[in-house]
């Protein structure tokens, strides 16, 4: 019994050294992907947070104190220009300017008498202009009485999209009260603010006639499909920020853009000759970027690479590396420092046309 179970054992032991000799001689020989760094012109994006407001945003508030008898628009809802929104009970300024109205006529019969007897002698001329007088100033107060019966009718100034309702019907409203919001959003302000290293880079880059382009990534990282014109920058710089606020104005034909929204502009910056490697080549540590550089003789040595700037997919290396290097593309957590690495070489244009192949 006991050499039946020693042989059995033995039997276990070689079977798991042959298994293990297998995985050593599999891992010895594993190939990995090697590409190395290309030196080429790009275009990079310069990313700013910015908010997004209408070239128009006002308050529509009560012009006349009264009851709100009519709200004729609805939350959300685009109106015209000139379209009656809210009715505030009309009566008293209906009266007010039918009495105005008698008095204007009354005043124009007698001074239209008196004219009669002014040119005929029987009154003298200072008092038919005392009564030309009188006619004048009841005209006015027809036409002020007319005023305040207008303003119980509040109409769009403009196109618009109206905001939330500030009041219910049959509230009470004073003079001056909110009523809503209305915002024109065919246009776009969008603003963000600038370095002012970035702004001087700016200006010595660009054309004084022409408006510097941007675009625009809207919060759900989609690019917004019109482009935007950089058509004014703020007089100072922030001195507490060191930045100055710029404002690009963007056509919004379709209205999916709204006052108070955030985004991230992006302005487009040529690099000449810049050093290009795919972001999957790079590990982190320590908040420091390393890649590994298989040398003359295959051996995976870690090298601290120094990114210039992000692009998708890609980093700029400024520091670190040549383009005669060649960097490990896969197999990042297989490989340790020392280790000698088996590789397919890949040419650095063709993993950048192939960049969904994700490092292991």
């Amino acid at each position: 019994m006991k050499k039946g179970l020693s042989f059995l054992g033995l039997l276990a032991l070689l079977c798991y050294a042959s298994c293990h000799s297998e995985i050593e001689e599999t891992e010895e020989h594993a190939k990995f992907l090697v590409t190395s760094p290309v030196r080429m012109d790009t275009v990079a994006n310069k990313e700013y947070v910015c908010q997004i407001h209408a070239t128009q945003h006002i308050e529509i508030r009560a012009l006349e104190k009264g009851y709100l008898e009519k709200i004729l628009v609805d939350e959300g809802q685009f109106v015209k220009k000139g379209q009656l929104m809210f009715q505030i009970m009309p009566k008293l300024y209906q009266a007010e300017t039918n009495k105005a109205q008698a008095e204007a006529q009354f005043a124009e019969i007698e001074y239209k008498n008196t004219k009669m007897l002014a040119d005929s002698g029987i009154v003298s001329i200072n008092e038919l202009a005392l009564a030309k007088a009188k006619l004048d100033k009841a005209n006015a107060e027809l036409m002020l009485a007319q005023v305040h019966l207008s303003f119980t009718e509040i109409r769009a100034p403009f196109d618009g999209y109206m905001n939330r309702l500030q009041v219910q019907l049959g509230s009470l409203v004073d003079d001056g009260d909110l009523l809503t919001t209305l915002s024109d959003n065919s246009e776009m302000w969008v603003y963000f603010n600038v370095p002012e290293a970035e702004y001087l880079e700016y200006m010595g880059n660009n054309n004084k006639d022409q408006h510097m382009i941007v675009k625009l990534l809207m919060a759900n990282d989609i690019l917004f499909e019109h482009l935007g014109e950089v058509h004014t920058i703020a007089a100072d710089f922030n001195n507490e920020t060191g930045n100055i606020a710029f404002r690009a104005t963007f056509p919004n034909p379709n209205g999916l853009l709204r006052h108070g929204e955030t985004g991230t502009i992006q302005i487009p910056l040529p690099i000449k000759n810049a050093l290009l490697i795919p972001q999957k080549a790079t590990y982190e540590v320590l908040s420091k970027k390393y890649v590994f550089v298989i040398d003359k003789d295959n051996i995976a040595r870690p090298t601290e690479v120094i990114v210039g700037m992000e692009l998708p997919h890609l980093y700029v290396i400024s520091e670190g590396l040549k383009e005669s290097d060649k960097i490990l593309l896969e197999g990042l957590r297989k490989v340790r420092e020392g280790d000698e690495v088996h590789y397919d070489f890949v040419e650095p244009l063709s993993v950048m046309k192939n960049l969904s192949i994700k490092a292991e």
